[in-house]
């Protein structure tokens, strides 16, 4: 008589691959997230520089939930950044009407400021 390996105790199956038995493993279903360009710079920073967060979310089933998090977030801080910093130089509406140019570079240079404020505080650590 054979012994069940504990895997098969479990109610776990395997395939045959050629000469080996391979687990016959399937993720479970998972929702649906919309991941924008947040959440992937998220995920390349999380695969590159932090890998055991990225298996331990990915394995868990949490990695696509967690980039949705990730992105709702910065979305939410940049826009809120902006706003302030907009307001506290004074770049309105009015400036835009008299000078489009210099209201697109200003405003330029806060998006600019923004994310790089979002990148350290939020995606890279």
């Amino acid at each position: 008589m054979e012994q069940k390996t504990i895997f098969e105790q479990l109610g776990g199956t395997y395939i045959r691959q050629g000469d080996y038995l391979l687990p016959n493993l399937k993720m479970p279903k998972q929702p649906e997230y919309n991941i924008g360009v947040w959440g992937q710079r998220r995920r390349r920073y999380l695969k590159q520089h932090r890998q055991i967060i990225y298996t331990n979310l990915l394995t868990s089933c949490k990695l696509s939930e967690h980039l949705a998090e990730v992105e709702k977030e910065c979305a939410e801080r940049m826009d809120s950044l902006v706003k302030a910093v907009a307001k506290q130089e004074g770049v309105t509406e009015a400036l835009k009407a008299a000078d489009q140019m210099v209201w697109v570079r200003r405003m330029n240079n806060i998006r600019n400021r923004a994310e790089e404020i979002v990148l350290k505080e939020i995606v890279y650590v």
